[in-house]
């Protein structure tokens, strides 16, 4: 049946396409940046048919250097991101740019006026139309601001629900569950990508849900913390019914009729660790780490891991993108004395993340009453061991990384290889194509450290969310 699978995570910066084998194993990979966002004032973020044409322009990269036999690649996982609003032609083109998910309009019920919109779909689907030609997508991805029943796994038929939304049925693609297959590659699209025709085209789902299978969350046992733009914590769990007074949100999983919980999260994440390195140290350490053949962001996990747990008192607060319900909020970084050098700043950067999923993973299992036993962290910044010991620290329980911490392209693959028969069942997927890279056990002088830091941490914004309200005009001083 063939020996390889195609998967393609698209995130809000760049497309990645990677060939595994049936063992989980990434034999090759190619990656494409998008065009940046064009905002505009009124909360305008938009992108255009870019993240179609990079789809083609990164597979037909991909396969001119694959040195295998495409007859023999058995299909392609499809994952995107999540939240963003497509508005399509009858012909599945784009009628207007793209809204992604840091558009305002997102938030609120369809209230489009132009004529040649026939279509409202997410990314995936977008991607799916073009692809195959069918106006079909995969359920996994419509999480927000979409008129679903959750518990049918489809749209709901409640006319309030579509009425509210403002989203006709027929404006609507059909759904398809994770696995499914969503269509074939159409003819003139294979040969433009450099595949064979009539490959399969497999349903996975939102960037966040594919990421949690490719890591193997399918327990009771596991914290999943993602590491990306947008940093978040996740949890295997049973269908609670969304309330935005929650500290949690139940997000579809990629296995059907499952689901994830997650937690609140930071915006601007790993970005502000690529701020610090790139825009604040800059070309001198960028020069350095050249000359010496590697990162920046490793000179300075060297330097930082010898800053004792705590960085001295230094915090750094993660608000450089605060959410719309305190967008008065700044980042802070507090508690400078001469002590403190760049390597304490770095430091204090990475725990101020720690502690801030720490917080929220805390309120998500209490307000359940849940426990979990291990983490799990993946992503790009997962490479960093410094960052690695600080989580098991902060979290006071083992943290591993796996040998695939890009889990997108992976849970896309795994969608593909039980979607079409390779493995019986999802269990069994994870089982031969999830393995562990490492595990750091947690160090008890650390702990006892950063227990106290956390703590201290959650009570922050008490005193400097009366500051940033002053700031910015809400309040007078007294």
């Amino acid at each position: 049946m063939g020996k390889y699978i195609l998967s393609i995570d698209q995130g809000t910066q760049s497309t990645k396409i990677s060939i595994f084998d049936f063992e989980g194993k990434e034999l090759m990979s190619a990656k494409r940046p998008l065009a940046p966002m064009v905002t505009a004032l009124g909360g305008i973020a938009e992108q255009h048919e870019d993240i179609y044409e990079s789809v083609v322009s990164t597979m037909h990269d991909l396969m001119e250097k694959f040195e295998g036999d495409p007859q023999e690649i058995i299909g392609i996982g499809l994952g995107s991101i999540r939240f963003d609003r497509v508005l399509m032609k009858k012909d599945g083109t784009l009628a207007q740019p793209i809204q992604t998910w840091m558009d305002e309009r997102i938030g609120s019920p369809y209230a489009e006026t132009n004529p040649e919109i026939a279509y409202i779909a997410a990314d995936t689907g977008y991607l799916t139309v073009r692809m195959t030609g069918n106006f079909v997508d995969t359920f996994s991805n419509y999480a927000g601001a979409w008129p679903i029943d959750p518990e049918k796994w489809d749209w709901s038929t409640n006319p309030d629900v579509l009425g509210y939304f403002n989203m006709p049925r027929e404006m609507l693609l059909d759904l398809k569950l994770p696995g499914d297959t969503l269509g074939t590659l159409l003819p003139e699209e294979a040969k433009r990508m450099g595949l064979p025709e009539g490959l399969p085209v497999i349903a996975t789902a939102n960037d966040k849900a594919v990421e949690g299978l490719g890591a193997g969350l399918i327990d009771d046992e596991t914290v999943l913390v993602s590491l990306g733009t947008y940093i978040c914590a996740m949890i295997a769990n049973k269908y609670t019914p969304f309330d935005p007074n929650l500290p949690y949100w139940p997000n579809p999983a990629s296995i059907p009729h499952r689901f994830l919980n997650e937690s609140g999260g930071i915006r601007r994440g790993m970005w502000m660790v690529s701020w610090f390195v790139n825009d604040i140290l800059g070309k001198p350490w960028q020069d350095l780490a050249e000359s010496e053949k590697t990162i920046v962001e490793q000179l300075l996990n060297e330097e930082a891991a010898a800053v004792p747990a705590g960085s001295d008192g230094l915090m750094t607060v993660m608000d450089w993108l605060p959410h719309q319900a305190a967008l008065y909020r700044k980042g802070s970084i507090l508690g400078f004395d001469e002590r403190h050098t760049r390597a304490h700043e770095y430091r204090s950067i990475l725990e101020g993340i720690a502690y801030s999923i720490k917080l929220n993973v805390d309120a998500m299992l209490s307000a359940q009453g849940l426990t979990r036993k291990r983490l799990v962290v993946s992503g790009g910044g997962s490479n960093s061991d410094l960052f690695m010991q600080i989580f098991a620290d902060v979290f006071n329980m083992p943290a591993c990384r796996n040998v695939i911490n890009g889990a997108a392209s992976l849970g896309a693959a795994i969608n593909v290889a039980v979607g079409l028969g390779i493995y019986p069942d999802y269990e069994t997927a994870i089982a031969k194509m999830v393995r562990v890279a490492d595990t750091f056990e947690p160090i008890a002088e650390n702990v006892t450290v950063y227990q106290k830091q956390t703590e201290l941490y959650g009570t922050i914004r008490n005193f400097t969310d009366s500051y940033y309200k002053l700031a910015n005009g809400e309040q007078t001083a007294e």
